[in-house]
């Protein structure tokens, strides 16, 4: 479940602590990612489906956007150091038109793209 502020998420978990403390940072930065792309998608009337993919194994995408059959599929990292391999499960079935690891270094990439 994603929230539009994380404020709202924050409020829900009960949980003000500063960046720095946070156990929850990932979960936190793809909250924020998803809603504001959300916003954007909406904004810009873009009508693309959102979803997010995982197998019985564990194997999965944080998040997807599909616009006329093509796939966009997004991973998103709190370190630009994290290793990211996309699914081959998932990339040999679909067809994938881009992937992207989202981190700080280039999530304006991601939110206005």
């Amino acid at each position: 479940m994603y929230f539009y502020d994380n404020g709202v998420r924050n409020a829900v978990i009960g949980n003000f602590s500063v960046l720095e403390s946070r156990t929850d940072i990932g979960p936190l930065w793809e909250n924020y990612l998803v809603g504001e792309r959300r916003k954007r998608i909406e904004y810009a009337r873009t009508f693309a489906h959102s979803y997010f993919w995982r197998t019985v194994n564990q194997q999965e995408i944080d998040y997807l956007e599909e616009l006329d059959g093509q796939f966009r599929a997004f991973e998103f990292k709190w370190s630009s150091k994290a290793k990211v391999r996309f699914p081959a499960t998932f990339l040999e079935k679909y067809s994938v038109q881009e992937t992207l690891v989202v981190t700080p270094e280039n999530y304006d990439e991601f939110l206005l793209s």
